[in-house]
This record gives C-alpha cells, structure tokens and sequence, in this order.
C-alpha cells in the first residue's frame, strides 16, 4: 500500500506485505510504547482487524493478532490497559472513513492461517541484553541466560539461602509475567507451546528481610502492597508440570510493584525472554529416534561473586536463619562452582 495513517502517539505505515507501527515520544504516550519505540507487524501475524467508536470523538482502529505470533501480547496475557495496547490505533471521529478504509485493506491481506495460532514468533521481541530492577532483585538477560540477583533490602530469606540464580535458556519451558495493575487473567505461563493456565499465587508476605533476619525499614523496604504487586516467574523444564508457589518465595521468580519492575520495563524483558525459550526449543523428533544429547559444560561463577555470596550466608548463620549444616553445605556448594 505505501501509505502512512497517522492516529493520536502513533503512525501505521503500510507496506504490501506489513504495517510497520511507530510511536511517538512525548510525555502522554505512555511509557511501554516508547520503550517499543516501533514494532514491524506482518499481515501474517494478524487474525483479524476491528474498527470500532472511541472516546471524546475518536474511532479506534486495532489489529488482533494471532495467538502465538507475537511474545510480547502472548506474555501481556491480557492483562494491558488499552492505552498500552501496541496494535491500538485512535484517530478523529472525521477519519473513520478513512479507517474502514485501510481495514478492509489489511483484512484482504490476512493469510490463510489467521484463524489460527501462529506456530513460531512472527513479531520480534525487544532485543537482549535486557535488565530491570524488580523489588527483591535485579533480573538481567544476555541473550543465552537469565540472571537474579538478590537485594539485602527486599528478598526473602528463602531466597537468600538458595542464593543468585541463573537460568539457561535451554533449561527453561516458559516465564509467567503478572502485571502490578493486576488486570485481565494474569498467572498464565507463556510457555514453547503456547499459554497454559498457571496457579494464582498468593500476594507476596512480608517475608522479606535482610541478611540479619530483621524486617527492613524505609520506603525501599516495604513490600508491594496486596493488588499492587506483580512478577516475573521463569517456568524450568523439569518443574512445568509442578503447582506455582509463592513467588516471594520462589528463587525462579522477581517480585515487583508500583515502582519497581514497571510494565515498561517487565513486560518487553518477558518477551525477549520466550521469544529466546521458544527459538531454543528442541525439534520433535521422529517417532522412535532419541533425542539427541546435549551436555553443555557448566558454566563457572565469578570468584568475586562466590566470595560474596558466602559472605551473606555467613551473616545468615550468624543471624541463626541458617543451620550450622546448611551453612556448610551451601558453602562447599559455591566453592565446588569456582
């Protein structure tokens, strides 16, 4: 098509074969769609297109994508405000018209499987590396793994006894992110295969301490409040098929709220994230065939780190949150890693 139509933050530009959406900077667009910046969506990824009244004046023009097609609206499960919404356009109620125009456009551009999921990511997710400081943690992601690295001020004490963890991607099934506006469904894990309904966890308990046991004080201290909290959970291979825990208290999960972990933030780094898990998949094989085997060697910590990590277990046993024995155990576990 080659033509642009420009809506309120946001600009379609049609090609024969995509839209590419871009949205624009200013303090009332909101903070998710800067971070995108712009998102190339084939008609391919698209199931259906709808046009349909807005407020104050306003039509709304949004494409629907295919279940499976784009990481970041199969992690959002539903759970965006439309003002966060990538695939909504608004315009003045004068351009409907024109709106019902370029519909009916991409509408005849749809291919033949938009009625279905899509088999593969067809929209590209944010890429790596990619971090973000939720409340009990930072989450880093280079692309290969992901990294939690716990605060003193905000994790829990069974997440300071299982210590810094890091994720390969071959080693995981999916992640679960929830939204700290907690809307929409929420809990669900977007996994290789799609979403699958995940249990809804308990809010987060005011479990965090610091390494002397003690209930930290001050702003930074105080845990997302009930409603106001969400997370990331990344879902490993072997523990798919298990009940979710709390993730205040899961050393797989970061635990955000309103100020920490936006949705800004969060959500483009769960994307990147599945979209990795998904390409990363192993191939079926065929009926009869082994699998083929896969033994990536190990990889090693930092000394610096380890040094670390032993120096707050110390503080643990001290505080008598950690067993003489478990002290010694998880220490000769971090030394066995250098």
């Amino acid at each position: 098509m080659g033509d642009v139509l420009a809506g309120f933050q946001t600009v379609w530009e049609f090609d024969t074969d995509s839209v590419l959406i871009r949205f624009e900077r200013g303090i009332r667009t909101p903070k998710l769609l800067q971070a995108l910046g712009e998102r190339h969506i084939p008609y391919e990824a698209l199931s259906a297109v709808d046009l349909a009244p807005g407020k104050r004046g306003t039509v709304v023009l949004r494409a629907v994508p295919r279940p499976g097609a784009d990481p970041l609206m199969d992690v959002a499960d539903g759970q965006l405000r439309e003002g966060y919404d990538p695939y909504r356009l608004v315009l003045p109620a004068e351009r409907a018209s024109l709106a019902e125009y370029y519909a009916d456009e991409i509408r005849g551009a749809l291919g033949p499987g938009a009625d279905t999921a899509a088999e593969s990511h067809l929209v590209a997710a944010p890429a790596p590396p990619l971090s973000f400081k939720a409340y009990d943690g930072k989450a880093s992601f280079d692309g290969k793994a992901v990294s939690f690295r716990w605060f003193w001020t905000g994790a829990s004490s069974a997440k300071w006894k299982a210590g810094d963890q890091r994720f390969r991607i071959d080693e995981l099934a999916g992640v679960e992110w929830r939204s700290p506006e907690n809307r929409g469904s929420g809990g669900a894990a977007a996994k290789t295969s799609g979403t699958a309904p995940a249990e809804d966890p308990e809010a987060p308990g005011a479990d965090a301490k610091g390494p002397a046991g003690k209930g930290t004080t001050g702003a930074k201290a105080s845990p997302p409040r009930s409603g106001r909290h969400g997370h990331l959970r990344l879902v490993p291979r072997a523990t798919e098929d298990q009940p979710a825990g709390r993730p205040d208290h899961d050393p797989a999960a970061v635990v955000f709220g309103m100020g920490y972990g936006l949705v800004h933030e969060s959500l483009p780094f769960a994307a990147a994230v599945l979209e990795a898990v998904r390409a990363s998949a192993p191939a079926p094989c065929a009926e009869g065939s082994p699998a083929p085997a896969h033994n990536p060697a190990p990889a090693r910590r930092d000394p610096a780190d380890i040094a670390d990590r032993i120096r707050h277990l110390g503080e643990l046993h001290t505080a008598g949150l950690l067993t003489d024995e478990e002290f010694s155990t998880k220490k000769a576990e971090l030394l066995a890693e250098l």
